[in-house]
Protein backbone atom coordinates (compact mmCIF):
# COMPACT_ATOMS: atom_id res chain seq x y z
CA UNK A 1 0.00 0.00 0.00
CA UNK A 2 1.00 3.50 -0.76
CA UNK A 3 0.75 6.59 1.50
CA UNK A 4 0.21 10.01 1.00
CA UNK A 5 3.87 10.48 -0.53
CA UNK A 6 4.00 7.72 -3.02
CA UNK A 7 6.39 5.85 -0.73
CA UNK A 8 5.26 1.81 -0.71
CA UNK A 9 4.81 0.68 2.73
CA UNK A 10 5.31 -2.98 3.30
CA UNK A 11 7.36 -3.14 6.31
CA UNK A 12 5.92 -3.39 10.83
CA UNK A 13 8.10 -3.22 13.09
CA UNK A 14 6.57 -5.33 15.67
CA UNK A 15 7.39 -4.94 19.70
CA UNK A 16 6.77 -7.96 22.00
CA UNK A 17 7.41 -6.02 25.45
CA UNK A 18 9.15 -2.89 26.72
CA UNK A 19 10.96 -4.58 29.51
CA UNK A 20 14.66 -5.54 28.89
CA UNK A 21 17.11 -7.62 31.06
CA UNK A 22 19.65 -4.78 29.98
CA UNK A 23 19.69 -0.76 31.20
CA UNK A 24 21.26 0.84 28.24
CA UNK A 25 21.61 3.97 28.78
CA UNK A 26 20.05 6.08 26.40
CA UNK A 27 17.16 3.33 25.68
CA UNK A 28 16.15 1.91 29.33
CA UNK A 29 17.80 3.34 32.10
CA UNK A 30 16.97 2.03 35.67
CA UNK A 31 14.29 4.81 36.30
CA UNK A 32 11.99 3.59 33.73
CA UNK A 33 8.60 2.02 35.02
CA UNK A 34 7.76 -0.95 33.06
CA UNK A 35 4.11 -1.45 31.62
CA UNK A 36 1.41 -2.90 33.28
CA UNK A 37 0.65 -6.25 32.19
CA UNK A 38 -2.80 -6.09 30.88
CA UNK A 39 -1.98 -2.86 28.81
CA UNK A 40 0.43 -5.58 26.91
CA UNK A 41 -0.98 -6.86 23.67
CA UNK A 42 -1.20 -10.92 23.73
CA UNK A 43 0.10 -12.51 20.81
CA UNK A 44 -3.03 -13.80 19.33
CA UNK A 45 -3.84 -10.19 18.95
CA UNK A 46 -0.67 -8.71 17.55
CA UNK A 47 -1.53 -12.21 15.02
CA UNK A 48 -4.62 -10.53 13.99
CA UNK A 49 -3.06 -7.18 13.40
CA UNK A 50 -0.35 -8.73 11.54
CA UNK A 51 -2.55 -10.39 9.23
CA UNK A 52 -4.55 -7.17 8.75
CA UNK A 53 -1.21 -5.47 7.65
CA UNK A 54 -0.66 -8.84 5.21
CA UNK A 55 -3.86 -7.74 3.92
CA UNK A 56 -2.54 -4.28 2.54
CA UNK A 57 0.84 -5.48 1.57
CA UNK A 58 2.60 -5.18 4.74
CA UNK A 59 4.67 -8.59 4.29
CA UNK A 60 7.80 -8.37 6.31
CA UNK A 61 8.10 -7.75 10.14
CA UNK A 62 10.90 -7.25 12.86
CA UNK A 63 10.32 -8.51 16.24
CA UNK A 64 11.59 -6.23 18.66
CA UNK A 65 11.48 -4.79 22.10
CA UNK A 66 12.57 -3.72 24.83
CA UNK A 67 13.94 -7.12 24.67
CA UNK A 68 12.05 -9.31 22.96
CA UNK A 69 13.42 -12.97 24.12
CA UNK A 70 12.45 -11.92 28.07
CA UNK A 71 8.93 -11.85 27.19
CA UNK A 72 7.64 -15.81 27.86
CA UNK A 73 6.58 -17.58 24.90
CA UNK A 74 7.89 -15.41 22.20
CA UNK A 75 9.22 -18.56 20.43
CA UNK A 76 6.36 -19.44 19.67
CA UNK A 77 4.53 -16.80 18.83
CA UNK A 78 7.76 -15.77 16.18
CA UNK A 79 7.22 -19.10 15.15
CA UNK A 80 3.45 -18.27 13.93
CA UNK A 81 4.20 -14.87 12.58
CA UNK A 82 6.53 -16.90 9.99
CA UNK A 83 3.77 -19.20 8.96
CA UNK A 84 1.26 -16.59 8.89
CA UNK A 85 -0.33 -16.78 5.24
CA UNK A 86 1.43 -13.95 3.02
CA UNK A 87 4.33 -13.11 5.72
CA UNK A 88 7.53 -13.22 3.28
CA UNK A 89 10.18 -11.88 5.87
CA UNK A 90 10.87 -12.25 9.53
CA UNK A 91 13.71 -10.71 11.36
CA UNK A 92 14.53 -10.25 15.21
CA UNK A 93 16.86 -7.38 17.18
CA UNK A 94 17.80 -8.39 20.13
CA UNK A 95 20.48 -7.98 22.76
CA UNK A 96 21.94 -11.48 22.41
CA UNK A 97 22.18 -12.52 26.41
CA UNK A 98 19.25 -15.44 25.54
CA UNK A 99 19.96 -15.82 21.92
CA UNK A 100 22.25 -19.12 22.39
CA UNK A 101 19.24 -20.89 23.61
CA UNK A 102 16.37 -19.43 21.08
CA UNK A 103 18.75 -20.24 18.37
CA UNK A 104 17.53 -23.66 17.25
CA UNK A 105 13.70 -22.73 17.23
CA UNK A 106 14.92 -19.03 15.39
CA UNK A 107 15.98 -20.63 12.58
CA UNK A 108 13.45 -23.65 12.68
CA UNK A 109 10.77 -21.09 12.42
CA UNK A 110 12.44 -19.29 8.98
CA UNK A 111 14.21 -15.87 11.06
CA UNK A 112 16.06 -14.83 7.97
CA UNK A 113 18.24 -12.30 10.02
CA UNK A 114 18.95 -11.65 13.62
CA UNK A 115 20.40 -8.15 15.16
CA UNK A 116 22.80 -8.19 17.72
CA UNK A 117 22.60 -5.03 19.46
CA UNK A 118 26.60 -4.27 20.07
CA UNK A 119 27.85 -1.14 20.82
CA UNK A 120 31.88 -1.76 22.35
CA UNK A 121 33.71 -4.52 22.48
CA UNK A 122 35.22 -3.38 25.70
CA UNK A 123 34.21 -5.65 28.25
CA UNK A 124 34.54 -3.16 31.30
CA UNK A 125 32.61 -0.52 28.96
CA UNK A 126 30.03 -2.45 27.72
CA UNK A 127 28.85 -3.75 31.31
CA UNK A 128 29.03 0.31 31.93
CA UNK A 129 26.93 1.14 28.89
CA UNK A 130 24.25 -1.66 29.54
CA UNK A 131 24.05 -1.57 33.32
CA UNK A 132 25.82 -4.80 33.69
CA UNK A 133 25.68 -7.16 31.01
CA UNK A 134 28.28 -9.27 30.01
CA UNK A 135 29.98 -9.16 26.78
CA UNK A 136 31.36 -13.01 27.07
CA UNK A 137 27.46 -14.04 26.32
CA UNK A 138 26.84 -11.90 23.49
CA UNK A 139 29.94 -12.87 21.94
CA UNK A 140 29.08 -15.97 22.58
CA UNK A 141 25.97 -16.32 20.98
CA UNK A 142 27.33 -14.38 17.83
CA UNK A 143 29.56 -17.09 17.02
CA UNK A 144 26.40 -19.75 17.78
CA UNK A 145 24.82 -17.67 15.49
CA UNK A 146 27.46 -17.61 12.67
CA UNK A 147 27.25 -21.64 12.42
CA UNK A 148 23.51 -21.38 11.65
CA UNK A 149 21.72 -20.38 8.15
CA UNK A 150 20.45 -17.11 9.51
CA UNK A 151 22.40 -13.81 8.44
CA UNK A 152 23.70 -12.05 11.53
CA UNK A 153 23.90 -8.45 11.80
CA UNK A 154 25.89 -6.13 14.34
CA UNK A 155 23.94 -3.11 15.29
CA UNK A 156 26.63 -0.31 16.65
CA UNK A 157 25.02 2.83 17.94
CA UNK A 158 27.77 5.51 17.49
CA UNK A 159 28.56 7.53 20.61
CA UNK A 160 31.03 9.82 21.84
CA UNK A 161 32.49 8.07 24.64
CA UNK A 162 32.75 4.57 22.35
CA UNK A 163 34.85 6.11 19.32
CA UNK A 164 37.31 3.88 19.73
CA UNK A 165 35.14 1.19 19.66
CA UNK A 166 34.64 1.76 15.84
CA UNK A 167 37.41 0.04 14.07
CA UNK A 168 36.88 -2.85 16.65
CA UNK A 169 33.89 -3.35 15.90
CA UNK A 170 34.06 -2.71 12.00
CA UNK A 171 37.01 -5.91 12.12
CA UNK A 172 34.38 -8.28 12.80
CA UNK A 173 33.36 -7.92 9.52
CA UNK A 174 36.65 -8.44 8.19
CA UNK A 175 37.25 -11.99 9.93
CA UNK A 176 32.94 -13.25 9.85
CA UNK A 177 30.81 -13.39 7.33
CA UNK A 178 28.37 -10.55 9.05
CA UNK A 179 27.24 -7.27 8.86
CA UNK A 180 28.05 -4.68 11.19
CA UNK A 181 25.85 -1.59 11.00
CA UNK A 182 26.87 1.72 12.65
CA UNK A 183 23.77 3.95 13.39
CA UNK A 184 23.20 7.44 14.42
CA UNK A 185 21.84 7.88 18.14
CA UNK A 186 18.20 9.15 18.07
CA UNK A 187 17.10 12.02 19.74
CA UNK A 188 14.99 10.14 21.17
CA UNK A 189 14.14 9.74 25.05
CA UNK A 190 17.29 9.15 26.91
CA UNK A 191 19.39 9.70 23.96
CA UNK A 192 18.62 13.50 23.95
CA UNK A 193 20.94 13.67 26.73
CA UNK A 194 23.76 11.80 25.22
CA UNK A 195 26.15 12.68 22.28
CA UNK A 196 26.52 10.66 19.37
CA UNK A 197 28.63 10.62 16.35
CA UNK A 198 27.93 11.33 13.04
CA UNK A 199 28.39 8.43 10.18
CA UNK A 200 30.42 10.49 8.54
CA UNK A 201 32.82 10.29 10.59
CA UNK A 202 32.89 6.39 10.90
CA UNK A 203 33.18 5.98 7.75
CA UNK A 204 35.97 8.40 7.33
CA UNK A 205 37.97 6.55 10.29
CA UNK A 206 37.40 3.09 8.61
CA UNK A 207 37.95 4.52 4.91
CA UNK A 208 41.88 4.74 5.94
CA UNK A 209 41.85 1.73 7.01
CA UNK A 210 39.98 0.19 3.65
CA UNK A 211 40.60 2.62 1.49
CA UNK A 212 38.50 0.51 -1.07
CA UNK A 213 35.07 0.57 0.84
CA UNK A 214 32.57 1.27 -1.54
CA UNK A 215 28.93 0.53 -1.97
CA UNK A 216 27.48 -2.96 -2.94
CA UNK A 217 23.64 -4.21 -2.91
CA UNK A 218 21.16 -3.45 -0.19
CA UNK A 219 20.72 -6.03 2.50
CA UNK A 220 17.08 -6.47 4.10
CA UNK A 221 14.39 -4.12 4.54
CA UNK A 222 15.94 -1.06 6.39
CA UNK A 223 17.47 2.09 5.52
CA UNK A 224 21.02 1.02 5.96
CA UNK A 225 24.05 2.24 2.93
CA UNK A 226 26.36 -0.90 2.65
CA UNK A 227 29.43 -1.21 1.64
CA UNK A 228 32.07 -3.65 0.53
CA UNK A 229 36.00 -4.82 0.38
CA UNK A 230 38.53 -6.96 -0.65
CA UNK A 231 39.92 -6.68 3.04
CA UNK A 232 36.35 -8.05 4.63
CA UNK A 233 34.45 -10.91 4.57
CA UNK A 234 30.87 -9.45 5.70
CA UNK A 235 29.75 -5.82 5.12
CA UNK A 236 29.64 -2.25 6.66
CA UNK A 237 26.60 -0.78 7.03
CA UNK A 238 25.75 2.67 8.24
CA UNK A 239 22.37 4.65 9.34
CA UNK A 240 22.65 7.74 9.75
CA UNK A 241 18.75 9.02 9.90
CA UNK A 242 20.09 12.76 11.35
CA UNK A 243 22.48 13.62 8.79
CA UNK A 244 21.41 11.20 5.78
CA UNK A 245 17.61 11.54 5.83
CA UNK A 246 15.64 8.69 4.17
CA UNK A 247 12.42 9.73 4.62
CA UNK A 248 11.92 9.49 1.00
CA UNK A 249 12.16 5.50 0.63
CA UNK A 250 10.62 5.25 4.65
CA UNK A 251 8.69 1.58 4.45
CA UNK A 252 7.52 1.00 7.59
CA UNK A 253 4.96 1.85 9.96
CA UNK A 254 5.84 0.55 14.33
CA UNK A 255 3.37 -1.35 16.48
CA UNK A 256 4.04 -0.69 19.86
CA UNK A 257 3.97 -3.57 22.67
CA UNK A 258 0.48 -1.30 24.18
CA UNK A 259 -1.32 -1.67 20.62
CA UNK A 260 -0.37 1.97 19.16
CA UNK A 261 0.75 2.01 15.27
CA UNK A 262 3.09 4.83 15.15
CA UNK A 263 3.87 6.28 11.59
CA UNK A 264 6.86 7.62 12.64
CA UNK A 265 9.67 7.77 15.14
CA UNK A 266 9.63 11.43 15.27
CA UNK A 267 6.51 12.29 16.50
CA UNK A 268 3.79 11.13 19.57
CA UNK A 269 1.28 10.40 17.13
CA UNK A 270 -0.09 7.07 16.99
CA UNK A 271 -3.69 5.33 16.36
CA UNK A 272 -4.56 2.63 19.27
CA UNK A 273 -5.55 -0.53 18.13
CA UNK A 274 -5.80 -2.49 20.84
CA UNK A 275 -9.61 -1.21 21.95
CA UNK A 276 -10.68 -2.53 18.66
CA UNK A 277 -8.86 -5.65 19.02
CA UNK A 278 -10.50 -6.19 22.25
CA UNK A 279 -13.85 -4.82 21.58
CA UNK A 280 -15.32 -8.52 20.93
CA UNK A 281 -16.75 -7.15 17.10
CA UNK A 282 -17.42 -9.26 14.62
CA UNK A 283 -16.10 -6.66 12.02
CA UNK A 284 -12.91 -6.10 14.14
CA UNK A 285 -10.71 -7.18 11.16
CA UNK A 286 -12.05 -4.83 8.77
CA UNK A 287 -11.85 -2.36 11.34
CA UNK A 288 -8.09 -3.27 11.99
CA UNK A 289 -7.11 -2.76 8.25
CA UNK A 290 -8.85 0.65 8.58
CA UNK A 291 -7.22 1.12 11.41
CA UNK A 292 -3.59 0.32 9.60
CA UNK A 293 -4.76 1.99 6.91
CA UNK A 294 -5.17 5.74 8.86
CA UNK A 295 -1.52 5.05 10.09
CA UNK A 296 -0.10 4.74 6.66
CA UNK A 297 -1.55 7.55 5.61
CA UNK A 298 -0.55 9.66 8.14
CA UNK A 299 2.79 9.29 7.51
CA UNK A 300 4.52 12.36 7.46
CA UNK A 301 7.02 13.84 4.41
CA UNK A 302 9.93 13.40 7.07
CA UNK A 303 11.05 13.57 10.77
CA UNK A 304 12.38 16.49 12.01
CA UNK A 305 15.70 15.01 14.55
CA UNK A 306 17.72 18.28 13.64
CA UNK A 307 15.24 20.44 14.94
CA UNK A 308 14.76 19.57 19.14
CA UNK A 309 11.63 21.74 19.40
CA UNK A 310 9.70 19.89 16.21
CA UNK A 311 10.35 16.35 17.86
CA UNK A 312 6.94 15.58 19.77
CA UNK A 313 7.92 12.00 21.20
CA UNK A 314 8.93 12.12 24.71
CA UNK A 315 8.82 8.04 25.07
CA UNK A 316 11.92 6.13 25.76
CA UNK A 317 13.04 3.73 22.81
CA UNK A 318 12.08 0.89 24.41
CA UNK A 319 8.64 2.22 25.37
CA UNK A 320 8.16 2.65 21.42
CA UNK A 321 9.68 -0.54 19.92
CA UNK A 322 13.69 -0.15 19.72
Amino acid sequence: MRDTWGRTIDYLRISLTDRCNLRCRYCMPSDVPSVGHDEILRYEEILEICNAAVSLGINRFKVTGGEPLVRKGALSFISKLTALPGVCDVTLTTNGQLLNKALPVLCQAGVSSINISLDTLSASQYANLTGGGKLDVVLSALRQALTRPVRIKVNAVLLEETVSQILPLAELARDWPLDVRFIELMPIGCGRQMKGVPVGEAFSRLKQVWPDLSPCRHHGNGPAVYYGSTSLTGHIGFIGANTHQFCHSCNRLRLTSTGVLKPCLCYEQGISVRDIIRSGLPDRQERLRQAVTRAIMAKPEQHQFSDASRITEHKTMNQIGG
